[in-house]
């Protein structure tokens, strides 16, 4: 039964990811958001991947609109 509680309550989205779509929908480009979570650039652009293919979109902005419908990130 709780197992069921857990699925409606789990993000699609990981921390990190949040983290970097929340800093990229403040108009941060990708070496910004890398110095401030102190990770490389390249990890910034996995995650916004990662998201790209969860969502099943091509860009950035539309995974941000899409994120934002599902209400994952707010702008």
């Amino acid at each position: 039964m709780s197992g069921d509680q857990d699925m409606r309550t789990k993000s699609l989205l990981t921390n990190r990811e949040r983290e970097v779509f929340e800093l990229l929908v403040q108009d941060k480009t990708t070496k910004e958001i890398a110095a401030q979570l102190f990770v490389s650039e390249k990890t910034v652009r996995n995650h916004i991947s990662n998201v790209m293919k969860k969502l099943n979109v091509k860009g950035r902005s539309q995974a941000v609109v899409e994120l934002v419908r599902l209400g994952e990130i707010t702008i």
